[in-house]
């Protein structure tokens, strides 16, 4: 469902090019960029009508994951054939480059977190699974902004994992801890929580790199009137372990536990065909890779949850016992990889909000 209006330059961009405000749809829910649907001129795409999604980047945003392309247009644009089910450029008149909306409903909203997914939907999962272990360094010319020394060899998804932990613990740790001294310490991680998390996924297996969307969850899968999944927001995409975009994938989805078993199988099947030594140890690695994600979403969930307390008057109650419930639960996931010594209690969780909500 689309957000509830706001006063702002993407606004007023979006209703000049449409020239109508009232066929304006937005701003669309979404982290990154405040985006807007506008019907397009037939003129440019022909008699059917055809919407494109106009998207500026917020401002002043905190970053939880790292960033390897400068551009989400030119790395789709450089997809194009090569990516089954991504969103169609349209160039504009002016120069301007918009990506054409999908029609449709996302994933989330047909199948809810927890629901198993159906077999026709699973199967073009797989395909495009398939079509990113096509896609390698050397075969895709696109902007990286992502600087060389941050880059890990091919193949090396040790080091590959650790620029991942590197970045959640200087960007989002560290960082933070300066802007909210003794927040993560109230609810028992800090310095050490890194040192253990390395030691607890250390020993992964090579694998051939290839392109990552690193972002595959219900809500950026959209279906459209033909049952055709189509996979949006590419902002987070990189180059890397493919295992890796496997165990965010699983870890997002929420997938009931035998449908998750029989993805993974299914995945290394469809991988091994196309990428030879793409799955390799997975049945050790695959744990620690989801363990890596559990330890990223502490410490991503407890800045996200300052955040959000920022609510209007009366329901600060529900929003602070609603972020508490969440931060607890993903610290109990994830109390052996950061080796906690215990969970703090839902009370405690919550008073240790309050006391920044105050602030």
């Amino acid at each position: 469902m689309p957000a509830k209006r706001v006063s702002s330059s993407a606004r007023q961009r979006a209703v000049q090019m449409s020239g109508d405000a009232d066929v304006i749809e937005g701003p669309l829910k979404g982290y990154h960029h405040e985006t807007y649907v506008i019907p397009l001129p037939a003129e440019i795409v022909g008699p059917e009508p055809v919407r494109g999604k106009f998207r500026e980047p917020r401002s002043n945003l905190l970053w939880f994951d790292r960033r390897c392309f400068a551009s989400e247009g030119k790395l789709l644009r450089a997809l194009q054939g090569r990516i089954t089910g991504i969103p169609e450029l349209i160039n504009l008149d002016d120069g301007l480059r918009l990506q054409r909306f999908i029609e449709g409903r996302t994933l989330g909203s047909l199948h809810a977190s927890g629901e198993g997914v159906p077999e026709d939907l699973v199967n073009q999962i797989l395909l495009l699974f398939r079509d990113l272990a096509r896609v390698t360094v050397l075969s895709l010319d696109v902007e990286r902004e992502c600087r060389p020394e941050d880059r890990s060899p091919e193949g090396h998804t040790a080091g590959f994992l650790d620029h991942l932990i590197c970045f959640a613990e200087e960007r989002v740790y560290r960082e933070n801890e300066k802007r909210f001294p003794g927040l993560f310490a109230s609810l028992g991680v800090d310095d050490r929580s890194f040192m253990r998390l390395r030691r607890h996924v250390a020993g992964l297996s090579e694998r051939p790199f290839c392109l990552l969307h690193a972002d595959l969850h219900r809500e950026n899968f959209v279906v459209d009137d033909r049952r055709r999944l189509w996979t949006i927001d590419w902002e987070l995409a990189m180059f890397g372990d493919p295992l890796y975009d496997l165990a965010t994938h699983l870890y997002l989805m929420r997938y009931p536990e035998a449908q998750q078993e029989l993805m993974a199988k299914r995945w290394c099947e469809a991988m091994e065909e196309v990428r030879p030594g793409s799955s390799r140890g997975w049945e050790e690695d695959l744990p620690r890779l989801l363990d890596f994600k559990r330890a990223q979403s502490v410490f991503t969930d407890i800045v996200r949850a300052i955040g959000l307390l920022d609510s209007p008057p009366g329901a600060d109650r529900i929003v602070l016992t609603r972020q508490a419930v969440q931060l607890r639960r993903v610290l109990t996931g994830a109390a052996e990889t950061l080796g906690l010594d215990g969970v703090p209690s839902l009370p405690e969780v919550e008073a240790a909000l309050a006391r920044w909500r105050r602030r």
